[in-house]
């Protein structure tokens, strides 16, 4: 059973940085996507960041040129770092693994860690 353990967040003033990190076990194939996602309270969870396993990089529009993504294949581990901090960015973060291939019937299986929690204050 694959399992996602997510580390970082907490409490930062505005301006400053965090980082996220989240590492996957239990899978005998390797992630099609790693990523990060965010829920606000009332509002929907939205991407945050994203990575696939060639290499290519989608950022929310929101977080582009504050966070950068990134992954080690080697140990299942992705990790967000944001700079820039507003508190806009206050939300419940969410890792996401996905695989995808003919040992998932070719249809997207997703994965998520339990959330941590980013405070930004103003």
């Amino acid at each position: 059973q694959v399992q996602l353990v997510e580390a970082g967040g907490g409490l930062v003033q505005a301006g400053g940085s965090l980082r996220l990190s989240c590492s996957a076990s239990g899978s005998a194939f390797s992630f099609s996507a790693m990523g990060w996602y965010r829920q606000a309270p009332g509002k929907q969870r939205e991407l945050v960041a994203a990575v696939t396993s060639d290499g290519s990089i989608n950022y929310g529009s929101s977080v582009q040129g504050r966070f950068t993504i990134s992954r080690e294949n080697g140990k299942n581990m992705v990790i967000l770092q944001m700079n820039s901090l507003k508190s806009e960015d206050t939300a419940v973060y969410y890792c996401n693994f996905r695989l995808w291939g003919s040992y998932t019937g070719w249809s997207p299986r997703d994965y998520w860690g339990q959330g941590t929690q980013v405070t930004v204050s103003s």
